[in-house]
């Protein structure tokens, strides 16, 4: 493609495309597309003017130009999403730009008498509204706008009346701009992450396939703790499905043979073969919108409360009104007050501070489902991590295969990664990881694998028994034994390393031993949170004593608790809300979903199961924990922002009715200075937090 450089400085360049426009899609693929490779720390590219701003990384301009080149805007194949985002802005733009266009084109040019008769047509739709809320018995915004807009038509005031409208409809635009734009960006963070999914072959086996290659009456299997790809209709099998996020119902629900399962849900537990009935992507959008709109989550309690407050305190704007006409008898007076409210600033500017901050949580590559969920980080003190993959790399390696009764290592690893590979998660991926590494095939010959919850796996192959698992599931659940004569080699294993388990027909036959690396940043982390507000930093983790000390005491945790299961985790948060304290649950399995669903705000790691990432409040990156330090000082300034807007609200606003009250301000500047205020308050709201 051919473009120009306008400006660039080391590491930034903004180019000019040859082209008088872009349409949004091309816009897209070219943002898309720069930021697909490792080079390109960021693209913004305006489909206005065709420009686009590239962030690279230091001597990588060359490469940069050559991207540039080599992209044709119809013909080069780039992944965009469904829904960027972008349409949704330009939308709004269009709309905010041609409102104001048309009040300063009406001022300049029409008559008064036709401008006049346009404002009393557009005062009609908010005098109805008042009017029909106090019918309903409510005293409320609308009617608070619609007797300010009334009186002044009544009084011939058309361009106070005029003003009001004008400011009352920029309100609205911004309201719903924001809410929208939350809206689509929650729903885009809970689009799939999925990209290969086990289809089961007309011979009956089970391969595994991209996603994109599954057609419409594929049979696919799902199974415990993975997220369900596609829609379609049980075949086989029964099973419990969490589709709160489909439906909002809080209980899983119950799967059997013709039942319909959606995109999106999660079986938590069970097995089901699926016949897809709707290709990748189709109507789940939709669907995420449509919940969440009509989910609550949106609402934090602060903003929550400042909706009652807007309306409670519409009886006292009118009575100071009445008061000062009774008092007076002076309707100006009487009128600058009645422009006065606390409620817009309070309905936009705080709602407008949580969603904003929701959206720059997301340009750190945080995820927020909820403002409620920012308000309990902000006030928890207590934060619980699990081990493997939070506090560790969630990337763990096979050091060795130590092998028992006379086994081969090869065949041991093989055999392993044949049962692991159904059930993804950090330990399951690093045995399917070393196998692939020693090109070893795994063909399926054991029969249906089970897995147990924060235990292991159990299948038969051979009519054998064979279990993969935890030492409590190995030796205690399923009491198998270690041969005689090698028990003094079981004893010697190596302690810095954790230990998974395999028996064959009750016979220990393989130690498959995990180097799980503490993350670089744990310790620098744990000690920040220390200092931002958190008093009980607490691991809990289903290794031995021995690995969970020796994590705990390279990350700094306050206190650790090993050999826990998923309750255990769950009840400690439950004793923790007991003692009134707010707790923060971060983990990325299977087994810390019923943590993560107790806390008062779960966060997940986004590479973790598909499970824990859906019952979770909040997602993070992977890449590094220190986003938990942005996430708290975000939620903190959130609610500092809020406090801040309280206070202005409730003062500037009480300042103008005073004004109006004595007769200083005219219901034209209480209006004006009102409604300004409202917008800067809530353009102020909109900013950045963190600098």
């Amino acid at each position: 493609m051919r473009c120009k450089i306008l400006h660039e400085s080391k590491e930034r360049m903004r180019v000019h495309l040859y082209r008088s426009h872009m349409t949004p899609f091309e816009a897209d693929r070219l943002e898309y597309y720069l930021d697909s490779f490792d080079y390109v720390k960021k693209v913004s590219v305006n489909e206005r003017t065709s420009n686009a701003i590239i962030f690279f990384d230091q001597n990588r301009r060359d490469e940069v130009l050559s991207s540039l080149a080599s992209f044709d805007i119809i013909n080069t194949e780039v992944a965009v999403p469904e829904h960027t985002g972008r349409e949704l802005r330009i939308e709004y733009e269009d709309e905010m730009f041609f409102h104001i266009a048309r009040k300063v084109l009406n001022q300049l040019f029409l008559p008064a008498s036709i401008g006049r008769l346009i404002i009393i047509w557009k005062a009609i739709p908010y005098i109805i509204s008042g009017i029909k809320t106090l019918l309903q018995g409510k005293l409320e915004v609308s009617v608070l706008d619609a007797t300010s807009i009334g009186v002044s038509l009544l009084r011939g005031d058309h361009n106070t009346a005029g003003s009001v409208i004008f400011l009352l409809k920029i309100g609205e635009i911004m309201e719903e701009w924001t809410h929208r734009k939350s809206v689509d960006d929650l729903a885009r963070a809970m689009s799939l992450n999925i990209d290969k999914v086990w289809v089961i072959t007309d011979d009956s086996q089970e391969i595994l396939v991209n996603i994109s290659d599954v057609k419409i009456g594929d049979n696919i299997v799902v199974r415990t703790g993975s997220m369900i790809p596609l829609d379609g209709i049980v075949l086989h099998g029964d099973a419990s499905v969490n589709q709160a996020a489909m439906t909002g119902e809080s209980a899983p629900v119950h799967k059997t043979t013709d039942s319909l399962v959606y995109a999106g849900t999660v079986l938590e537990e069970g097995e089901l073969i699926i016949s897809v009935q709707k290709a990748q992507g189709s109507g789940r959008y939709d669907r995420i919108v449509t919940m969440i709109e009509e989910s609550e989550k949106l609402k934090s309690d602060t903003e929550a409360h400042a909706s009652h407050l807007a309306d409670r305190l519409v009886p006292y704007t009118f009575g100071a009104t009445l008061l000062t006409w009774l008092f007076t008898r002076d309707a100006t007076k009487a009128t600058s007050i009645l422009m006065v409210d606390f409620c817009c600033a309070l309905k936009l500017s705080i709602p407008i501070a949580v969603l904003s901050a929701m959206r720059e949580a997301g340009n750190h590559k945080i995820s927020v489902k909820g403002g409620k969920f920012m308000e309990a980080v902000a006030d928890a003190t207590t934060i619980v991590f699990d081990k493997t993959g939070t506090l560790t790399y969630a990337n763990p390696k096979v050091h060795d295969v130590i092998t028992f009764n006379g086994t081969d290592a090869d065949e041991m690893l093989r055999l392993a990664a044949c049962l692991e590979e159904h059930y993804p998660h950090s330990i399951a991926n690093a045995v399917v990881k070393a196998a692939e590494d020693k090109n070893l095939s795994h063909e399926e010959k054991h029969t249906k694998a089970v897995y147990i919850v924060a235990h292991g796996i159990s299948s038969t192959i051979d009519n054998q028994k064979v279990c993969i698992g935890s030492h409590h599931f190995i030796f205690e659940d399923e009491g198998c034994t270690i041969p005689e004569t090698e028990k003094e080699r079981f004893d010697n294993l190596p302690n810095e390393y954790s230990h998974l388990y395999m028996a064959i027909g009750g016979v220990l036959s393989a130690v498959i031993l995990i180097e799980d690396p503490i993350r670089e940043e744990a310790p620098s982390v744990i000690k920040k949170l220390k200092n931002i507000g958190f008093e009980n930093i607490v691991m809990m983790t289903g290794d031995s004593e021995r690995t969970a000390a020796s994590v705990a005491s390279k990350t700094g945790v306050t206190k650790y608790f090993s050999e826990v299961l998923p309750e255990d985790k769950a009840a400690f948060i439950k004793a923790e809300h007991e003692a009134g304290r707010k707790v923060v649950m971060v983990g990325d399995g299977i087994n810390d979903s019923p943590a993560l669903s107790e806390a008062d705000a779960g966060i997940a790691v986004s590479t973790g199961a598909s499970i824990a990432r859906e019952i979770a409040d909040i997602t993070i990156s992977s890449d590094d924990l220190s986003v938990l330090i942005t996430l708290k000082e975000l939620s903190t300034k959130l609610m500092d922002r809020i406090d801040f807007n309280y206070r202005t609200i409730l003062g500037f606003n009480s300042f103008l009715i005073l004004m109006g009250m004595f007769g200083i301000f005219s219901p034209t500047t209480t209006s004006l200075l009102h409604n300004t205020s409202t917008v800067a308050l809530s353009i102020k709201s909109m900013t950045d937090l963190l600098e």
